[in-house]
Parts: structure tokens; sequence; C-alpha cells
């Protein structure tokens, strides 16, 4: 199916993102899994690029596009299998909160820096504790003067080990649940900050992912994002966009998995023939294009949501959920086509299969997906009938 949302102009950026992976990201792709992070030099070159903050306005540095843009960085990004760079993590899950709730000041020192590569950001969520229970979080942040004295620590925080800037979520009033969180940007260089080690994950090897600690961090009061005791509702608005990136991800991972393993079951013979002309190969690979081709449909209308600012919560968790779960099943099942194969790292296919597992956990786990989605069936079943 040719698809109807993108112009000439995604045409020729996908064109420029493809080629910037194909030089910069796959041919080091070894050697960055083995250190457990990409190179900031390949940061400096995506933001010289214009490839980070790309929905930031030019007056801070962005490109002030689209967010069809950012999702073509992403489905490049998995089509080349090049899990490592954080760039949407950065660019259009952090960077948006300093854009939106942010003080002018705020906007003017970093989100220029953010969009050329200079620095590196972070969000803080997770911690040991408390992963998609946002509510359950335990580092607080509280008054002192003209500052805020900050001690806590998160877990599986992506960019974590490169960060210059973190959009930490805290507690800044322990005792008021949801309206107690607060967003707060601290810079790494402060005492009292410092990483754990790097983490070593089943999948997304070259991705960042750092433990954090505060440690009696100081920050100046000025550095609050927005009001103090909203920062749970700035992340509710903020979820949708970063659950739909996810499925985004996801589309592309199996429609590169489903290319792959055709090509690879033409060329690949057994008792005398090519495993693609067997009635199994071709019947299993039917159904997973089939599937994946639904999620396209679902997505790209999606995608035509987010343009218009009109994608809702319910809608976001439908397709994180759906599409991830799909992920799973799609590349498990062009994995068990290459046979022993498919379970050797060198096999894109394996990466694939590793990286795809974390995509039913992270930015809230697909069961949390399950209740957002429960909660709003009164109004499902109503549009129905409509």
């Amino acid at each position: 199916m040719k698809r109807s949302i993108f112009s000439e102009e995604h045409a020729a950026f996908r064109s420029s993102v493809r080629r910037f992976y194909q030089e910069h990201i796959t041919p080091h792709r070894d050697r960055f899994e083995e250190q457990g992070f990409v190179d900031r030099e390949v940061w400096r070159k995506a933001g010289e690029l214009g490839f980070l903050c790309t929905t930031i306005p030019e007056e801070y540095g962005g490109a002030g596009v689209d967010r069809l843009y950012p999702a073509i960085l992403i489905e490049e990004q998995g089509r080349a299998g090049d899990s490592g760079p954080g760039f949407w993590v950065h660019s259009d899950i952090a960077a948006p909160y300093i854009l939106a709730y942010g003080t002018e000041a705020q906007k003017r020192a970093w989100l220029p820096r953010l969009a050329s590569g200079e620095a590196i950001l972070a969000v803080g969520m997770s911690e040991p504790g408390a992963g998609s229970d946002l509510q359950a979080i335990r580092t607080r942040a509280v008054r002192d003067g003209d500052e805020y004295v900050i001690t806590g620590s998160k877990t599986f925080i992506s960019n974590g080990w490169n960060a210059d800037l973190i959009v930490l979520v805290c507690k800044t009033d322990p005792s008021a649940g949801a309206r107690g969180i607060s967003l707060i940007l601290v810079e790494t260089n402060r005492p009292g900050f410092r990483r754990g080690k790097l983490l070593k994950k089943l999948g997304l090897r070259a991705q960042d992912t750092a433990e954090l600690y505060f440690d009696d961090l100081r920050v100046p009061a000025s550095n609050l994002l927005g009001q103090e005791g909203e920062g749970f509702g700035y992340l509710m608005k903020q979820l949708a966009w970063e659950r739909m990136q996810m499925a985004i991800l996801a589309l592309a991972v199996c429609e590169k998995s489903i290319e792959d393993t055709l090509g690879y079951t033409g060329e690949r013979r057994v008792f005398g023939k090519a495993v693609a002309d067997f009635q199994n190969t071709q019947f299993r690979l039917a159904e997973l294009a089939t599937e994946t081709q639904v999620g396209r449909v679902f997505v790209d209308h999606c995608l035509e949501l987010v343009v218009r600012d009109a994608l809702d919560p319910v809608t976001a968790a439908m397709a994180k959920y759906w599409c991830t779960e799909m992920q799973g099943r799609v590349v498990d099942g062009c994995l068990q086509l290459y046979g022993g194969y498919g379970f050797m790292w060198d096999y894109p296919i394996a990466r694939a299969y590793a990286d795809a597992r974390v995509q039913r956990i992270a930015g809230g786990t697909n069961e949390i997906m399950k209740q957002i989605i429960a909660k709003a069936l009164p109004s499902i079943v109503s549009d129905f009938e409509a």
C-alpha cells in the first residue's frame, strides 16, 4: 500500500536519514554494543544534519517541522536495526517538556544545545521500586530557600550514561500523591550527582542505560519546570506521543523483519529446494505480512491524528499495546524461519528479537495499557454505535 501521509519533502528527509544510519551507525554497531553506548560524535553529527529536536521551533535551534519527521527518524532507525542512538528519547520525549513547560530562560539555555547535539538529554522516571506506577516514586526534592535539595535514585534511564541534563521526576510533596510530583531540570555536573553502573541488557545493547543517584544534590529553584505539583499532569499529556513512538518503531521493525526473512528463505535451501518454496513458509509469511499491514493502516491513521494534535491517550495506549504485541509475534515468527541461524547474533533477526522484548514493558507496561483502555470502554462502545 502506498502511504499517503508523507510529502516529497518527507521522502527527501527519509533518504538523508537512511544514508546517515548507513554511514555513521551501522558500520560501528558492534563496537557500540560492546561499549554500551553510542559515541558523542554521532550525536553531534546528527545535530549538524538537523536530525535532533526536529519539531522544536527554529528560534530555539530546531527545524519547527511536523511530527512526521521524527516518525521517519524512528522508522529508519528500526529498519536499520541500529537501536543504539537514543535520539527519540532526547528529541521527542524529553525536549518537549522543556518547550512546553520551561521558562524562556530555560528554553534558550538548553534547546539550542540539544538541537545541535552539544548536550544530551534524559528523563529520570523509573526507580528501583517504581516503574509504571509513577505515583510510587521516592526521589524527593525539598525546598531550602532558593534551592531544591534532591535525594534519591533512578534506574533504567535511557541516555543516562551520556546525559548532560535530566528532566527529573520527583516528589516535592510526598503526602499529596500525584499532586506532589514535580519536574526539575538537573545538570549532571553538579556535586551530589553520580552515575551507577552502565546496565547490561537483553536487547538494545548499544543504547546507553544507566542507574543515577542524587545525594543531597542542590539545584536553583529556577530549575523547576512549570509549576510545583503539576508534574504528573505534564507527564500524562506527553505520554500519548511517547507511546505512539513505540508503535511506530514496532511497525518498522516488523516490516523490515518480513522483508529480510523473505530474502533469506529464498536463498536458504533445505531438502533440495528453497525454504520459501515450502507451503508452511509461504503461509506463515502471508499471516505475518497481513497482520503487519493491518497494523500499518492503524498506525498511519494515528499519525494523521498526531499531526492534527488530535491523538487521545486511549488510542495511543491501544497503538502501543497492540503494535508491540504484534512486534513480538512477527519477529518470533520470522526468526523461526531462519532455523539455527536465527539464533546467531550476527543475523539482524536475532538483534530484532532481543530488542523487541522491552517494547511491551517500556513506556508503561502493556498491562497498564489494557487498564487505560478498559477504563474507557463505555465511550469506546458508544463510538461503535455511532
